[in-house]
């Protein structure tokens, strides 16, 4: 088949120019929606009369035969011809005849290869949403499972108050029902569409865009041509939303991977998601965990790569932007994947909640109840914040433990201590003390499972 542009041009293109600029490779997937995307257009043109209804027909019979060659295996891409536009059209035209050279009326690849990425990330956005809250869930679940278990709350990462280990988990929660709110509002602006803007200018034939965005179920339509084929902003912000999300997957993959060290022993990671060392046969090493950790840069530096690509585009179209696609796939792949481990891997890890309860009260984790307490007899907080600084000092120089203090020697700090401040050393009283709306008391968090539980099970 000749070139698009062959009429221009009198040489042939160099095979290494077709095998550098070639995209075929990794734009191939792209196919289900370059053929959506091209029978919404058949259908237009030959609704408005552009071409004969008769060879809208033949074009639409041809590209449903094509998908199913594609999708059995039996197609042949081919590197000669650039890219899935260039192969798909090249297949219908030998299919079909002359009438296949009738599709790209009214349309450019430029506008074309937008409606394509459109296309593709409102459906994997969609995907990747599903993939949240179904770990949304998995987290909910394991948080209701474990809804009396103590832990140590880290600041620093230094032991600070008891929290229950259900309270830890629906941190996650939080943060993902965010991803799911941000991705959501982002689809707004990829369900737009750019198909119709033709190369830069639109078109002088009489085009429906409306009706070939009612059959793409889009939204919206782009409202400027020159910004259409330009714009990848949409892609950018999918990248921006999906590096959060990935980094707060990475930060529960880290506390994992510490959770799992024999200085913690908080939990037992499954065989099943683990490896072993080489040379050292004791090793049991959290390789998931540091892998969803490690990929966290490669979604990182997609966003920077396509940042990058953009910054110094005059309008409207480049070719420069053929390289917007390598960094969404692979973003897509990743996210998706590591989602979808951690729905595996977590439901089958083993907490080990009495190790996190036996350390949930030690290193004076209990100062600030003894803080508090003072507050509620009528010393002010910083006062009461210096009093329990030197109780804690005088414990550490005495190597002892709160509890192992006697009322006589709490006195010497403050008269105003007196026997029922022992309920408030104990990390169990701790806890469920914290009735602050969004704390980690029992009653606050089974209302915060109840009202997560309601807004993961809502669309």
């Amino acid at each position: 088949m000749k070139k698009p542009w062959a009429g221009r041009f009198k040489g042939k293109t160099s095979k290494i120019v077709e095998s550098f600029t070639e995209s075929i490779s990794f734009d191939h997937r792209l196919w289900r929606h370059d053929v959506r995307g091209s029978i919404a257009h058949a259908k237009m043109l030959g609704k408005q009369g552009i071409i004969p209804k008769e060879d809208s027909e033949k074009i639409i019979n041809g590209l449903r035969d094509i998908a199913h060659e594609i999708e059995s295996g039996k197609f042949r891409f081919r590197k000669d011809l650039e890219d899935i536009h260039m192969n798909i059209e090249a297949a219908l035209i030998k299919k079909i005849g002359d009438a296949g050279g009738k599709l790209h009326t009214a349309r450019s690849r430029n506008d074309q290869v937008a409606l394509d990425l459109r296309l593709y990330l409102r459906a994997e956005t969609r995907e990747i949403l599903s993939l949240i809250k179904k770990f949304q869930k998995t987290l909910l679940n394991i948080a209701t499972k474990h809804l009396n278990s103590l832990m140590p709350g880290y600041t620093h990462m230094q032991r600070a108050q008891p929290v229950l280990l259900s309270h830890h988990l629906l941190a996650y929660v939080e943060m993902l029902q965010r991803d799911i709110e941000r991705l959501k509002d982002a689809s707004k602006r990829i369900n737009l569409l750019p198909l119709g803007s033709c190369a830069i200018a639109g078109t002088a034939l009489p085009i429906n865009r409306v009706y070939v965005a009612k059959l793409l179920g889009f939204e919206g339509i782009s409202q400027n041509s020159i910004d259409a084929v330009s714009d990848r902003d949409f892609a950018i912000e999918f990248l921006s939303n999906t590096a959060l999300l990935i980094m707060h997957l990475s930060r529960l993959a880290e506390e994992l991977i510490l959770w799992s060290a024999e200085e913690f022993r908080f939990i037992e990671l499954p065989d099943a998601y683990t490896t072993g060392s080489s040379i050292m046969p004791q090793k049991k090493n959290p390789d998931v965990a540091e892998l969803i950790r490690g990929k966290t840069g490669r979604v990182y530096g997609n966003l920077l790569s396509l940042l990058t690509v953009m910054k110094g585009l005059p309008l409207s179209y480049n070719r420069d932007l053929q390289e917007d696609k390598l960094p969404v796939f692979d973003t897509v792949d990743t996210v998706k994947s590591c989602l979808i481990i951690l729905n595996e891997m977590l439901p089958v890890t083993g907490f080990n909640t009495k190790r996190m309860h036996k350390t949930a009260g030690n290193a004076y984790s209990t100062a600030t109840d003894i803080a508090e307490y003072l507050v509620k007899k009528g010393t002010p907080f910083r006062k009461a914040h210096e009093i329990t600084g030197k109780i804690v000092l005088y414990c550490i120089e005495k190597k002892k433990r709160f509890e192992d203090l006697t009322l006589k020697e709490l006195n010497t700090f403050s008269n105003l201590i007196t026997s029922d401040i022992y309920s408030c050393l104990k990390a169990e009283e701790s806890v469920r003390n914290k009735k602050s709306l969004g704390g980690t008391s029992l009653d606050e968090v089974i209302k915060q499972i109840r009202r997560l539980r309601k807004t993961v099970s809502s669309k």
